[in-house]
C-alpha cells in the first residue's frame, strides 16, 4: 500500500514589501526542514512534488537532495489567491482566514473562494496520483489548500477546525488504495516511520 503525505512548508520570513508566493523560508523553518530530511519515514517516498511558490520549492529541495530526487513543480499547488489584498498585518489575516473557510463559497475581499481552492488542490493532486507509479509520494505546500485537500479525502466540509497548527510543517497522510485517511495533521518531527 502506498501512502501519501502532504507538507506544509514551516516558518517563513515574512517581507511585507515583497508578493507572498516569493517568500523563503526562516531560518528556522530552514533547519527544521533540514532536521527533517533525516526522518527514516522518507526513506519510502519516491516522488516529491512541490506548488510553485518558493518557500514549498526550498522545502521540498532540502529533503529531495537528502534523498536523491528531482522534485516536480506544479504551479497550480499553489496556495488560496490572496492577491486581491497582499501582505496584511497577523491579526486581519487570521480574521479573513476564518471568513475564507466558513464563506467557502464567497469572494473574502477578492481571495480566490474556497471551493475553488479546494476544485484546483483535489485535481492537482489526482492528476499525480493518476499516474500510479509505485513508492510513496510527498507532496509540498500550504496550510490552506492543504486543509482544503484533507476535508476532501476525509469527507468533511469546509471548515478552519481542521486546519493544520499554527507554524507550520506539519503532515496530513492517506492511502492510495480508497485514498483513506491515515492520520491527521501532525508535526513533522512527529511522524513515526
Amino acid at each position: 500500500m502506498s501512502t501519501i503525505r502532504y507538507l506544509t512548508h514551516p516558518q517563513v520570513q515574512i517581507q511585507p514589501d515583497v508578493p507572498v508566493p516569493q517568500w523563503g523560508l526562516s531560518p528556522i523553518g530552514r533547519a527544521r526542514t533540514e532536521a527533517l530530511a533525516n526522518a527514516s519515514w522518507l526513506a519510502s517516498i519516491t516522488q516529491i512534488v512541490a506548488s510553485g511558490e518558493r518557500k514549498a520549492i526550498e522545502t521540498a529541495e532540502i529533503i529531495a537532495g537528502r534523498l536523491g530526487l528531482m522534485i516536480e513543480t506544479r504551479e497550480a499547488m499553489h496556495e488560496n489567491d490572496r492577491s486581491a489584498t497582499g501582505f496584511l498585518k497577523p491579526a486581519e489575516f487570521e480574521t479573513v482566514a476564518d471568513q475564507f473557510f466558513a464563506e467557502a463559497h464567497l469572494s473574502v475581499r477578492g481571495w480566490e473562494r474556497a471551493v475553488d481552492a479546494q476544485a484546483r488542490i483535489v485535481r492537482e493532486a489526482e492528476t499525480v496520483l493518476a499516474r500510479d507509479r509505485p513508492g510513496d509520494v510527498l507532496f509540498v505546500g500550504h496550510g490552506a489548500v492543504g486543509t482544503l485537500l484533507f476535508c476532501h479525502y476525509a469527507g468533511h466540509p469546509i471548515d478552519r477546525a481542521y486546519d493544520q497548527p499554527a507554524g507550520g510543517g506539519h503532515v496530513f497522510a492517506f492511502a492510495r488504495e480508497g485514498r483513506q485517511i491515515l492520520h491527521g495533521w501532525r508535526r513533522m518531527e512527529e511522524i513515526g516511520a
